[in-house]
């Protein structure tokens, strides 16, 4: 993918640039917005971002009072065009199908996206939604199995980068917060190659990772399961459902 600080200065849309910013400057801490608010988040003018707001929402992707402006549902469309359209989600579904009835548990498929982890295709029962993603859902990739896994794989260089310049947030009493325990954990997930992540982010789940990678050895994403803490033991988790993730990636390894 072409970012930014590669493309050419020519071939630059400012504009679409400002526009998805104002889209991402809409949070759990930001549901509704001023234009002076969303100016502020996103570095604009009040009236810069008052217009980039009413043209969103001539579009149907932003409503608004009058004064204050929020998302509508139209933004999903952004997110289903990319689930309907690209071609791992589509790939791999069978295969979580597999390891759900195998393991009876749900299955995932995660990609990282800067310091989060999507879920981008998954599988399963929901009989206990505190220990499970609905599709799409972002999660920060400290707490999570596929996120730490994903982590782990990156540079020695960019591991430090992104250590230095990252607070560890607290989510539970179990939360990695110290960057030298995070250094060790990263590099036994990556020494071991899968990851085991309980109670970071919810005191009743517990993931396990393993790597998703391509034809060529590239780390195409993370293959997961959650399950909920209590039944058993982390040792036999990882005994009961660690065969079958590495066998399932490594028999979708030649179709990605």
């Amino acid at each position: 993918m072409t970012t930014p600080s590669t493309l050419a200065q020519r071939d630059w849309i400012a504009g679409l640039e400002r526009g998805v910013s104002i889209i991402e400057a809409f949070d759990d801490a930001h549901p509704r917005m001023t234009a002076a608010e969303a100016g502020q988040r996103t570095g604009m003018t009040r009236t810069a971002a008052r217009r980039y707001l009413l043209t969103l929402q001539h579009m149907g992707y932003v409503a608004g009072d009058g004064k204050l402006f929020w998302l509508t549902p139209r933004v999903l469309r952004l997110g289903q065009s990319y689930l309907e359209s690209a071609r791992l989600p589509r790939i791999v579904q069978p295969f979580l199908q597999r390891v759900a009835a195998g393991t009876h548990e749900t299955a995932y498929l995660a990609v990282l996206d800067d310091d989060e982890v999507v879920y981008i295709a998954r599988n399963g029962p929901n009989r206990n939604m505190n220990t499970g993603y609905v599709l799409g859902a972002r999660v920060p990739a400290q707490v999570t199995a596929a996120g730490m896994l994903m982590l782990s794989m990156r540079s020695d260089a960019e591991l430090e980068h992104w250590l230095d310049n990252r607070a560890l947030t607290v989510f539970t009493s179990h939360t990695i917060t110290c960057p030298a325990e995070m250094r060790r954990e990263l590099a036994l997930i990556r020494t071991q190659d899968w990851a085991l992540c309980e109670q970071q982010l919810n005191l009743d789940s517990r993931g396990i990772a393993v790597p998703l990678r391509d034809r060529h050895g590239a780390l195409a994403g993370a293959l997961n399961i959650t399950m909920p803490m209590g039944r058993e033991t982390g040792k036999d988790a990882v005994a009961r459902v660690l065969p079958m993730l590495r066998e399932t990636a490594q028999a979708m390894r030649d179709l990605i």
